[in-house]
């Protein structure tokens, strides 16, 4: 799998996960444990693809 295949998949998970957490917190009795652990995994998705995207160091 080429990086930006495995990175338009994340993103996919990333939107993915934003739904979910819309929905849960439209009921009136949302569960706050399960909210938090979205927004924790949305969080790790979106690190991941900030490391992929940014340029590899390179050694002097």
């Amino acid at each position: 799998m080429s990086i930006e295949s495995h990175i338009a998949e994340l993103e996919k998970k990333h939107r993915a996960i934003e739904k979910e957490i819309e929905v849960e917190m439209m009921h009136p009795n949302s569960d706050e444990v399960k909210v938090s652990s979205l927004k924790r995994k949305k969080l790790r998705i979106k690190d991941e693809m900030v490391r992929l995207k940014s340029p590899e160091p390179t050694l002097h």
